[in-house]
């Protein structure tokens, strides 16, 4: 029998080209079951690329609706050698059956722009002519690397189809080191330089230092700080201190009392990175003394009469104050600083005298001598105690106080002047009675212009105690000493006033008995 004849007969046509070396009668078993259709098993005892996906349910056979199909019903055979086995039309081609659904730039892409035998890793696929088998989902398959292996394979963490450019997926909260305050405006560049690496340009994503803020910024403070620069600023800006963490009490300045509270740019105005040259309360405050207080060498301290908690009161006591030339006793122990270091509206305390005059107005005038009042010092008369206790010694003038006269104020006699002034009367007072006391004899005494009182009363009391009818020119005798002085005496009447006549110019007996 011939053998092809035979062959012939039995088989339904020749094979495609691919399947050409399994013809003949001896090779229907590589395909077919003894009397049965075509086994699955069989196609993919030799097409292992397949079995391969679909072990890893992966690829286009893997797909529901393609897997439990058999293999004929879209590869059939026995049509002749020119038959095409794969009847694949691209144009109509549903790319999500794969497994990689095209999004993005990948839908507007070619074909061939993937399937491309420099794509295939696998040694016996990348053979095949025109195959699409071979590639594998990795963007790396088709896409050079530009992190060069150092942020892994999946690209999608990151990026998206539509374009590479920018990594809108990325979100820096999900790193080592997160974003917050200014840093979420800063543009990427400023952090990730760019530079070239094996040969190509290489932007450096990993192993980015970040564990101390000079990894990026300058350290203004150039050491002088704490390394940790949280412990002082936060990240919405540089210039914003974190008052409830910075420690101004490791600097060289401890704050206390209300400089806890000051912003920190009302003392550090020109820059926050330069410390202060000095520590003198003239850097930030104003001299208020105007330079009162200031030594040789330009230094004050002013905590010798302040503190921080307060500019007033001063903490300048008295018992400092009494170290001074002029020390502080009796009631101006009480008296407010400003009475004396306060004048037209300016405080002074260097200069201002020590004399009462210097602060006290001097009420007297011109009305005391010089030699009650030495150098302007009252004390002569006055103390520090009470301004109306007077200590004088009216000995001392000629007019000397005895009996009643030592029981009086010192005003009786002393009274002000009539010119409103509110000066007392001193140096222009005269000794005589008449210079106090009313003439209730009008005059009638007088001699040389001057009333000799005494001569009739005493300083104890007005009652005539030392008065002689005998020194006069009528001397009293006989009946005359019995006589009521009204009865010789008369009341007068003279200018609207009324007084007694002594002195009589007639001692004729007619003129009183008739």
């Amino acid at each position: 029998m011939n053998y092809y004849n035979t062959f012939a007969q039995l088989s339904p046509g020749d094979l495609t080209t691919a399947h050409a070396s399994l013809e003949g009668l001896s090779n229907c078993t590589s395909c077919h079951e003894l009397g049965e259709k075509v086994d699955n098993k069989l196609c993919l005892d030799c097409h292992t690329e397949i079995k391969s996906l679909l072990n890893t349910k992966s690829g286009y056979h893997s797909n529901p609706e393609v897997a439990n199909r058999d293999c004929y019903n879209c590869h059939s055979e026995h049509h002749g050698r020119k038959f095409r086995i794969v009847n694949f039309d691209p144009k109509s081609f549903d790319h999500s059956k794969s497994g990689y659904k095209l999004t993005g730039k990948h839908k507007d892409a070619k074909c061939e722009s993937c399937h491309q035998p420099k794509f295939i890793s696998d040694s016996e696929i990348i053979k095949r002519s025109g195959t699409y088998l071979g590639l594998n989902t990795s963007c790396f398959s088709c896409h050079e690397d530009y992190h060069q292996r150092t942020l892994g394979d999946d690209c999608s963490n990151c990026h998206n189809t539509t374009a590479f450019k920018p990594a809108d997926k990325f979100d820096h909260i999900n790193t080592r080191f997160k974003l917050s305050g200014s840093h979420v405006n800063v543009s990427c560049i400023k952090c990730h330089k760019k530079g070239e690496k094996n040969g190509k340009e290489y932007q450096e994503f990993k192993n980015i230092r970040f564990s101390n803020c000079s990894a990026c910024h300058k350290d203004i403070h150039d050491g002088r700080m704490d390394a940790d620069c949280k412990s002082c600023h936060v990240t919405t800006s540089f210039k914003i201190i974190h008052g409830g963490k910075f420690d101004h009490n490791k600097t060289d300045f401890q704050l206390v009392g209300k400089h806890t509270s000051v912003s920190c740019n009302n003392c550090h105005s020109k820059s926050l990175n330069k410390t202060l040259d000095t520590y003198k309360c003239t850097e930030c405050h104003e001299d208020f003394h105007k330079g009162e207080f200031s030594f040789e060498n330009g230094l004050m301290n002013c905590s010798g009469c302040h503190n921080e908690f307060g500019f007033i009161p001063s903490s300048f006591t008295l018992e400092r104050h009494n170290e001074l030339k002029f020390k502080l006793n009796g009631a101006h122990l009480a008296i407010p600083c400003q009475s004396c270091h306060f004048k037209a509206k300016t405080w002074n305390f260097r200069n201002i005298g020590t004399t009462c005059f210097d602060c006290h107005n001097n009420i007297h005038g011109e009305s005391l001598k010089t030699e009650f009042l030495p150098n302007g010092n009252c004390k002569e008369c006055h103390n520090i105690e009470r301004w109306n206790t007077i200590n004088f010694d009216h000995g001392r003038t000629k007019f000397k106080l005895e009996k009643k006269h030592s029981q009086l104020n010192c005003l009786n006699c002393h009274r002000k002047e009539d010119d409103g002034s509110g000066k007392l009367l001193f140096n222009m007072l005269k000794g005589e009675c008449v210079s106090c006391h009313n003439d209730f004899h009008r005059g009638q005494f007088a001699e040389y212009g001057e009333t000799g009182c005494i001569k009739c009363h005493s300083l104890e009391s007005w009652k005539v105690e030392n008065f002689d009818h005998n020194t006069t020119r009528f001397s009293l005798k006989g009946a005359h000493q019995k006589v009521d002085c009204y009865k010789c005496h008369p009341k007068i009447e003279q200018d609207g006033n009324i007084f007694i006549k002594y002195k009589l110019e007639k001692f004729k007996c007619a003129t009183c008995h008739s």
